[in-house]
């Protein structure tokens, strides 16, 4: 059975997603049933397919992420299942009815428990609605900027589905260590098993959350908004036609039509570009449980075919250009327009243009003077992917200048080689984190990956500043007075490296 995504539903917008629609839940439910081909008096559990169909059509009626519906789904009824042998809605010991496993706390009237049990879509439809409402709630804390097309940013509406209790900390209160097992924990890990997407592990704190773990008494949050600079994940159902997407890994299967079990046209290299040629379409085959969904896509040859939703992604935006390429040997960096003898960072410019792991700006135009000139730029600040140039300069020229691009994307070999070094980097060459690479990189950052690197072994930030205060790389006596949330700028990368290059090198 092919089912495509309605009209209806299509009109959904991407971005912050602000849809706002008065629909007859009534009328909205028998377009779903029908857009899936479902029958709702049928009393049986439907395929997979049309079951995926019913819990992503229900999620976008709602504007929430289809892949959040679905992982709660399946959490809460396992393998996506409402009624029994006998054709009854599976009641658990603690009331929770069906497939969203609905209670009674909103106060439903005996008509709508009745249909809470006899009707599928219904009951989705009351589960989505409560996921919906508990993403709108006042009291409890947004992620950022709160984009609803962010899967990320509904942590803690998934927390309140199953409540704000001591038990869904994000963080054990007696141990400090994660808690894998709090409700919203293991939602997000059926999302990353199932979509076959990575998602980004907030990276909370045990002073975040106020709770006594021998009480009932809610969790009290020390913020109302949290702000997290990590690469955060889009949701994969907002791909418009014509829209270019990226391959997000390597080998992506090209298939002739929605289903693993046809023929594969070719595979998509990582970073490739294509083009979606129309609406999403479910699993062809009924008895296939996938909870991702397949995309029509044309590649730049004209070949077209069907991709699993899970590896594409919203294309890069534009990189940050590479610095001009350095000139080693008896470099006069005082023929740089904004050279200054007199700065902490003269010598440290000196040694670094000379070995060839840092370079200046040729030709271009000083917004001091107005004129184009040479500059060393010593007060921007370097993104990851440039750090990383340096760094591999410094410490691994040779592999650095031998190792071959797999793709076209500009900091492919930097990443490469962070990957083989296992270095602690946010960025990476897949379409979701690409961007990252051009961000500005941190102190605290820069710091890890130094350390990493110099113990070949991935170290924390609290554990990579104070190697650099223990081997005199910094004065700085703490953490916060390190700075490590500030961006580092090319001369203060000049000046570790060349303060490690003088401890350990000489």
């Amino acid at each position: 059975m092919k089912k495509i995504l309605k009209p209806l539903i299509s009109v959904i917008a991407i971005g912050t997603l602000s849809l706002s629609i008065n629909i007859d839940k009534n009328v909205l439910a028998n377009n779903i049933a029908n857009t899936c081909e479902y029958d709702s008096a049928s009393n049986v559990n439907p395929d997979y397919s049309t079951m995926n169909c019913l819990l992503t059509e229900t999620a976008l009626s709602y504007d929430v992420p289809p892949e959040i519906v679905k992982a709660i789904a399946e959490g809460e009824s396992g393998n996506w299942r409402h009624f029994d042998s006998k054709g009854e809605a599976i009641v658990t010991a603690d009331n929770g009815i069906g497939i969203m496993q609905i209670t009674n706390q909103a106060g439903y009237d005996q008509d709508r428990l009745n249909r809470l049990k006899s009707d599928i879509v219904y009951n989705i439809q009351a589960g989505v609605k409560t996921l919906d409402d508990m993403f709108k709630r006042k009291d409890l804390p947004s992620i950022n900027g709160g984009e609803r097309d962010v899967l990320e940013h509904w942590y803690f509406a998934i927390m309140a589905y199953n409540g704000t209790k001591p038990v869904n900390s994000p963080i054990v209160q007696a141990t400090d260590e994660r808690n894998a097992n709090a409700y919203q924990e293991r939602i997000l890990r059926i999302i990353e098993k199932l979509e076959l997407i990575d998602l980004t592990e907030l990276p909370f704190k045990r002073e975040h959350f106020q709770y006594d773990s021998n009480s009932r008494e809610n969790i009290k949050f020390s913020a109302m908004n949290y702000k997290f600079d990590v690469p955060l994940t889009k949701s994969k159902y907002f791909f418009k036609t014509n829209q270019k997407v990226s391959a997000t890994t390597t080998n992506v299967t090209l298939r002739t039509r929605p289903t693993k079990d046809s023929p594969a046209m070719g595979t998509l290299r990582e970073g490739e570009i294509v083009t979606i040629t129309g609406p999403f379409e479910y699993e062809e085959v009924s008895t296939k449980k996938n909870h991702f969904v397949w995309y029509p896509v044309k590649r730049n040859d004209g070949t077209k075919g069907y991709v699993a939703s899970s590896y594409l992604n919203y294309s890069a935006s534009t990189p940050t250009p590479p610095v001009t390429p350095p000139t080693t040997g008896n470099v006069d960096v005082s023929k740089f327009a904004d050279y200054n003898a007199n700065q902490y960072w003269a010598e440290d410019f000196k040694w670094a243009v000379n070995i060839g792991i840092i370079s200046g700006y040729l030709n271009v135009k000083n917004p001091s003077t107005g004129k184009y000139e040479n500059l060393l730029k010593p007060y921007t600040n370097l993104t990851e992917n440039q750090m990383l140039t340096i760094l591999f300069r410094y410490f691994k020229p040779s592999e650095l200048a031998s190792t071959k691009a797999n793709t076209t994307w500009y900091g492919d070999k930097n990443y490469q080689l962070a990957t083989k070094y296992s270095l602690p980097v946010l960025g990476a060459n897949t379409a979701s984190k690409q961007a990252i690479a051009g961000k500005d990189i941190t102190r605290g950052n820069f710091a890890r990956i130094l350390a990493s690197m110099h113990y070949g072994k991935t170290l924390s930030q609290s554990e990579a500043i104070k190697f650099l205060r223990d081997n005199g790389l910094t004065t700085t006596k703490t953490n916060e007075e390190f700075k490590p949330n500030d961006s580092l700028t090319r001369a203060h990368a000049v000046a570790f490296f060349h303060r490690y290059e003088q401890i350990f090198n000489n």
